[in-house]
């Protein structure tokens, strides 16, 4: 590969986006066992691919991706690590051992008769257990599962009140310890919670104790694991409840061993999650597609773009790097379940002016064979000319590049792959960008304010 600058490869870009090279585009598929997907991506071509490939090499890409896995520090900013992988693979390291971390607890709360787990949390505390419980969620468990996020009372009370004369079991979930909303559920629930129906899951164990919580109600996660990365970590405990949590982890281990394998799927895998990437940096920089909708068309996954949401928008809404080529950082990410948001906000996707990119994320089933066809269709519609009709009150715009994945199993496992999928993405995106996708300034700074005006 030519020895050239940043700029010389920016340059190239630049030139290509100046031509609708709509008819140019790059087929790609990735099949697994796990997940499929197919690429639909008008105006990104293999020339685009091959470009951003040679970037890859000047920005040392791969040595990012071994820095991450090998424990080193890449959390610059906060002088970290960032080891939430590592519950995927707990032979690293006894302290990442999900089973062994959780299991006295989970027999505990099997053993003593409860009929409700309630998990107060917010951000990643909260999305990604709440996720998990709606995609495993049976009629024949034995718990009902409710989540609190905490900024209002209505809520923790509309929640709370219908079941208060119940056997109840209280999992205080958050990584700090100073997240004003979970800590005004302890302090509402106040004497309902003693050291036999609560447990509080933490990094912060020491201010743990000064809440009142002894050393058998503390679940302890490290620093190194950051919220919106902590769905691996016991922050998930109450999914395996009855739930075997290890089929999710393996499901993130395998596309972890795909990114970091030298075998022909694991190359496939490679080139599928850079092209996810790379896509997603040429739309938002050159072509003006600065948001992306995530559409997932199965029940169980109903919130899956709320959690990709916060993974995303906190992980790369960053500033740009001035030493970067790219001045546009992470996309604005909205969605939701895919068959009610045709009957909301379709009509700008298939006929508005704005700009946008598509995710659409779906599974195959004998329950739900209208999902599916919608999935398959909606792709159509959005990404390739629908010669459908002549009337221009029903052409469609059909410009959106699209991103089709395929659950082959909707398992834990298929799961834990995607997820892990995701992430990958978002590393890959963030070292591409030059910046750190492990901090969150913006978020700390919302928080400094709104104590001000509390007080």
């Amino acid at each position: 590969m030519k020895n050239r600058s940043t700029k010389s490869i920016f340059l190239d870009l630049k030139k290509l986006s100046k031509f609708n090279n709509s008819k140019k585009k790059l087929s790609f598929k990735f099949e697994s066992e796990l997940l499929d997907y197919h690429s639909h991506l008008k105006n990104f071509s293999s020339q685009h691919y091959k470009l951003f490939e040679e970037l890859a090499c000047k920005l040392n890409l791969q040595d990012s991706i071994y820095d991450l896995f090998n424990g080193e520090i890449v959390n610059k900013t906060e002088n970290r690590q960032a080891l939430h992988h590592q519950y995927r693979n707990n032979q690293i390291a006894s302290e990442f051992d999900f089973k062994k971390i959780t299991e006295p607890f989970i027999k505990r709360i099997k053993k003593d008769g409860f009929k409700n787990i309630i998990t107060f949390g917010i951000g990643g505390s909260y999305e990604g257990p709440k996720l998990l419980q709606e995609f495993t969620n049976k009629e024949t468990f034995k718990f009902n599962y409710y989540f609190v996020s905490g900024p209002d009372k209505d809520e923790f009370n509309s929640i709370l009140r219908p079941i208060s004369d119940q056997k109840n079991f209280y999992i205080f979930s958050s990584k700090s310890l100073s997240t004003d909303e979970t800590l005004a559920c302890l302090k509402w629930l106040g004497a309902k919670r003693d050291s036999s129906n609560s447990i509080v899951i933490t990094a912060n164990t020491e201010k743990a104790k000064t809440l009142g919580f002894n050393e058998n109600c503390i679940v302890p996660f490290p620093e190194t694991v950051g919220g919106r990365y902590s769905i691996w970590s016991p922050i998930s405990l109450s999914i395996a409840l009855e739930n075997n949590f290890s089929k999710f982890l393996n499901g993130g281990l395998s596309a972890d061993k795909m990114l970091l394998g030298s075998t022909k799927i694991d190359r496939q895998y490679q080139k599928f999650i850079k092209i996810l990437a790379f896509s997603d940096l040429w739309f938002g920089n050159f072509l003006n597609k600065k948001n992306r909708v995530v559409l997932s068309y199965n029940w169980k996954l109903r919130s899956l773009a709320t959690y990709i949401q916060q993974l995303e928008m906190e992980s790369l809404g960053k500033k740009a790097n001035p030493k970067s080529i790219f001045k546009e950082t992470g996309q604005s990410i909205f969605g939701g379940f895919g068959s009610t948001a045709q009957h909301s906000y379709f009509q700008l996707l298939h006929q508005g002016t704005a700009e946008f990119c598509t995710d659409i994320i779906y599974s195959t089933s004998i329950n739900s064979p209208l999902s599916s066809a919608q999935a398959k269709g909606q792709a159509s519609l959005l990404s390739s000319d629908f010669k459908g009709s002549v009337n221009l009150l029903e052409k469609t715009n059909s410009n959106s590049p699209v991103n089709l994945f395929h659950l082959n199993k909707v398992t834990l496992e298929a799961l834990g792959f995607l997820l892990a999928t995701w992430e990958h993405r978002v590393f890959i995106a963030a070292s591409m960008l030059q910046i750190n996708p492990f901090d969150q300034y913006g978020v700390a700074a919302g928080k400094l304010i709104v104590k001000k005006f509390l007080s």
